[in-house]
């Protein structure tokens, strides 16, 4: 895991009850996730075109260019730190599916 010193992306949950955690994301450039791991299954749905980078816990990191309004789905278990590296302030929808 790599630990640096970057702004907190800020949460704000807009749904939240037995069946799905609906979590608007918002990041400024440059702003992180902090390391967490997913519980349920989710979906993404990017809000603008933008590039996040993913740090993944056995050091290494990948990169996801997302496109406005085109979700993406993955399952539970997944630990990461998001960060945004799209140079301009970025938010998605994240929709967590509870069991």
């Amino acid at each position: 895991m790599t630990f640096t010193c970057r702004p907190p992306a800020e949460p704000e949950v807009l749904v939240d009850n037995d069946k799905v955690k609906v979590t608007r994301w918002n990041f400024s450039d440059g702003a992180e996730t902090g390391w967490h791991r997913h519980g349920w299954d989710y979906v993404v749905v990017p809000l603008a075109d933008g590039k996040l980078l993913a740090e993944l816990p056995d050091g290494t990191s990948s990169e996801a260019v997302l496109t406005q309004h085109v979700p993406y789905f993955r399952a539970e278990g997944i630990e990461h730190n998001i960060i945004n590296a799209s140079g301009k302030p970025y938010a998605f929808i994240e929709i967590e599916i509870k069991p």
